[in-house]
Parts: structure tokens; C-alpha cells; sequence
């Protein structure tokens, strides 16, 4: 396997591609012909560059999504329409399964992500490093309580996991997440936090975005019942590292390859929430120019970089504001709703006060293989 650095920088012409499209207006997207946008549909040049390499069976596709929402008691799917996934002929390896996810998996996916997985402290956050996270105002994955017998952690017994969640504290508490250091940083509420502060979450194997590679140490357990959903669809890749990208409109992800990986198996990467501009190419060796591609993603997307395609790079320049799609906007709110007790007419939902969170955000999460 080839060894690249992570330092290294972007082919200028990509970078060029990246800042015109940084800048372009929304409404100068939708009349681009050169943006790739299946939803949209694609032109004669576009069609002659893409080929269907493989379709997934709708009964698959429903059996695999069915697996994954019965953690929420989702009934099963009944999706008619097999679902193609795409190649560019010019980037053998890269891959675009537009809307793999339907509208409730994406749902239980933002739930899984956001509920279950961000309460859990052992997977890291950008707040982390200037920040305590007060999840002892929690009554999940309390790891700072042990079981004497065996000086197991709660955290590692599923029997004392409740699902509990930052969304459970309301938008005004005053439960704060203090500094690290109080000379350099201020205590941020919960709404701080999950309005704005938050920008990544890692699951798995826990990246050092300062020294770029992973740590020594053993890592956390990937979270099962993701790596099970990504594995069906994607069975090349071992799902053992995931970065966990939370966006809003303004925020960009610089040009970059992922590297620090001892594995050349593919990448997978779901998007989930607003629209976002993706652009990705490869640095042609010699005098031949590099090759780029720019795509519109939208919720319930896939890309798979696989192959040649495996250390491209890419980049985000632009969300999409006001893209997010309706069923989706209002999450947290219309996902939990619980009866009054002796009352079976009304129903309250308990992230009411949440209600739009998802309106502004973009969830990418993006796995991968750490070694072969």
C-alpha cells in the first residue's frame, strides 16, 4: 500500500475549483451544467461519463434498513424501486448511490448518531478539547461508575444504557459545559453546544486530528448497529473509524485525502440533512492535469471511494441553506412523541422544544477501514 502524507497539499487546480464554488450563489447552482445532480437529472455529457455498475435490489435495500430501525420500532419498509449505484468513468473506484437511505432510516441513522452515540463519552468530540461535557446531567453511559466485582465500566454493560440525550436537557438550561482552562475559554450551555460549538464526533477508532493518525491505544467498539448497516451495503469495507461531520450553512471542509489509514479499503460516506457541494479529484502524475468532479449531495446520498478512487481528494465549499428536506427539518421533535400517562388521545413530544434543529445542519458520516 502506497504511503501519502496527510500533510500534504491539494493540487491547485482543485483548490481553484474549490473556491469557485465557495463563492458561487445558491441560485447559480441550479443552472450549472457543469454540477453533477442526480435529483436534477443529468445531461448528455454527464450520462456518457457515468455507468451503473451494479443495482441493489429494493428487497435488499428494504431488509437491510428493516435490520437497523427495529432498534426504534420501525415497522418494516416497503420500497419499490431498486436502487442503482454509479461509477465515473474518467475515476474508476468512485462511486455515487444517490438517495440509498429512505426517509425513515435516515431518521433512525440522525437519532442513532445524535441520541445514542454523542451521550456516549468514549466517543470524542471537537468539544472535548476545550470543554468537560456534563454528562453526568445525564443517566446514560455514566462511565465514571464501576461494577466492583469485575471494575467493569457502566458504560460497557448495554443493560444500564436509557437512551438518554443532550436533547433531553431544554434549549435553556443552564447546565454548563465547563472550560478546560477558565484564562482561555467560557462555560457554553447545551444550546451553544448543539447549536453551534459542535462540529465532529468520532466513532470507533478515535482519530488525533492534531498529529493526523490514530492513536496506540485500543480503541472503542464501533457502534454494531451502524457497522451493520453500512457493511450490508457496502461488504468491501469493515466499518472500524467513523467521522461524524455536523454542519451549517457558511461551514466549509478544506480539500484534503484521508491517508492515515493503514488500509486501502474504501471509504463511505452518508449524507444526511442539507444539500452540499462535494468536490473531488485526482493528481494525474506528469503533464497530464488532474481530474475533478463537482456533485450535488443530497440527503440519504452515498459516495464510495474505492480503488484508484480511495485516496482522492475532496472537499466540501458550500452547504445549502434552506435544503433540508421536511421530514427531516423538525428533528428532534416528531420523533419521540409519548402518551400522557392514563391518556391515550394526547401526545406530547418530548424534543418539542428542539423542534427545526435538523432545518439548518448537514450529517455527514463518514467510515472507514483503520487497518487490513
Amino acid at each position: 500500500m502506497e504511503q501519502l502524507a496527510a500533510h500534504q497539499k491539494p493540487p491547485e487546480a482543485i483548490k481553484v475549483i474549490y473556491k469557485q464554488y465557495q463563492k458561487l450563489a445558491p441560485h447559480a447552482l441550479h443552472t450549472d451544467a457543469s454540477l453533477l445532480d442526480f435529483a436534477r437529472g443529468l445531461n448528455d455529457e454527464q450520462q456518457s461519463k457515468m455507468q451503473i455498475v451494479r443495482s441493489l435490489p429494493h428487497d435488499e435495500v428494504n431488509a437491510h434498513c428493516a435490520r437497523f430501525g427495529k432498534r426504534a420500532g420501525r415497522p418494516s419498509l416497503d420500497q419499490d424501486d431498486d436502487v442503482p449505484l454509479y461509477e465515473h468513468r474518467d475515476m474508476p473506484g468512485l462511486q455515487f448511490v444517490p438517495s440509498l437511505l429512505p426517509q425513515e432510516t435516515q431518521q433512525d441513522l440522525v437519532s442513532c448518531l445524535l441520541h445514542d452515540n454523542l451521550t456516549d463519552q468514549r466517543h470524542k468530540t471537537n468539544v472535548h478539547m476545550h470543554h468537560y461535557l456534563p454528562y453526568h446531567a445525564l443517566t446514560a453511559n455514566t462511565g465514571n461508575m464501576f461494577v466492583a466485582a469485575n471494575n467493569l465500566s457502566i458504560a460497557d454493560i448495554p443493560a444500564f444504557h436509557d437512551r438518554s440525550s443532550f436533547f433531553d436537557l431544554s434549549p435553556m438550561s443552564t447546565e454548563l459545559f465547563l472550560p478546560i482552562d477558565p484564562t482561555i475559554h467560557k462555560p457554553i450551555t447545551v444550546s451553544q453546544f448543539l447549536r453551534k460549538k459542535l462540529r465532529w464526533l468520532t466513532l470507533g477508532g478515535q482519530y488525533d486530528w492534531t498529529k493526523k493518525k490514530y492513536p496506540s491505544d485500543l480503541p472503542p467498539t464501533f457502534p454494531n448497529d451502524i457497522a451493520s448497516l453500512v457493511h450490508d451495503f457496502f461488504p468491501d469495507t469493515r466499518p472500524e473509524a467513523a467521522i461524524v461531520n455536523l454542519y451549517t450553512p457558511g461551514d466549509t471542509l478544506s480539500v484534503h485525502r484521508d491517508v492515515s489509514e493503514e488500509s486501502d479499503r474504501g471509504l463511505v460516506s452518508i449524507s444526511l440533512g442539507c444539500d452540499a457541494i462535494f468536490i473531488v479529484g485526482i493528481d494525474n502524475q506528469g503533464d497530464s492535469p488532474s481530474k475533478h468532479l463537482v456533485v450535488r449531495l443530497r440527503s440519504g446520498d452515498a459516495v464510495y471511494m474505492t480503488g484508484s478512487a480511495r485516496f482522492a481528494w475532496h472537499g466540501i465549499p458550500q452547504i445549502i441553506a434552506d435544503t433540508c428536506p421536511q421530514w427531516l427539518s423538525d428533528w428532534p421533535a416528531g420523533c419521540c412523541i409519548e402518551h400522557l400517562e392514563h391518556d391515550t388521545t394526547n401526545a406530547i413530544d418530548k424534543y418539542e422544544a428542539w423542534r427545526g434543529w435538523m432545518s439548518t445542519k448537514r450529517v455527514n458520516l463518514n467510515i472507514r477501514q483503520m487497518k487490513n
